[in-house]
């Protein structure tokens, strides 16, 4: 079947047509999810998190231009939310307090699931670590798949700006890693 474009779903949506902006929402509601949970380690907080985003995202549709895509236009105002939690609420969780992440059936076997279960929650815990800037360029990067030159201009920051901060959390998140494998 074919697929409608998001600009074209946002000038629907504009026009008050509910069924392109719920198409909006159930294209993107789950890479918003995984980018707040990621961001502020609470299922919870992450909900509430993608439900601001999103109600953001449909009050300021009018100002959407078009001159980026609408899936960068979005996680920018994402950007912005977390940036806004974070400064709400300073994270206090504790590593042994962070929810252990579903793991999907794979064909592996149950020891390899369980070890790629415990790199994963490491992982997770070490990115928690991290000042909330570097955090950000390393979610843009590896799990959004964004470019340098996509991260600097989502963040309002050089791309020399966006690699200096990946490559200095790539650096923590392996003096973490490594500490955490040595325990």
């Amino acid at each position: 079947m074919f697929e409608r474009s998001d600009e074209t779903l946002v000038k629907q949506a504009l026009k008050g047509k509910k069924s392109a902006w719920v198409t909006l929402v159930k294209r993107y509601e789950k890479n918003l999810y995984n980018y707040t949970l990621r961001m502020v380690s609470n299922p919870d907080d992450a909900m509430d998190l993608m439900q601001d985003v999103f109600v953001a995202v449909f009050r300021n549709l009018p100002s959407f231009r078009g001159d980026s895509p609408f899936k960068g236009w979005m996680f920018k105002i994402a950007h912005y939310r977390c940036i806004e939690f974070y400064r709400r609420k300073k994270p206090t969780q504790s590593l042994d307090d962070i929810p252990e992440q579903e793991e999907q059936a794979d064909d592996i076997c149950p020891e390899a699931n369980m070890y790629n279960g415990q790199q994963a929650n490491m992982l997770h815990g070490a990115m928690q670590l991290l000042p909330v800037n570097q955090k950000l360029v390393v979610e843009l990067k590896f799990f959004q798949h964004c470019t340098f030159d996509d991260i600097a201009e989502q963040l309002g920051i050089s791309v020399n700006t966006a690699k200096s901060r990946l490559y200095s959390a790539l650096d923590k998140l392996k003096g973490h890693l490594e500490i955490e494998y040595v325990k």
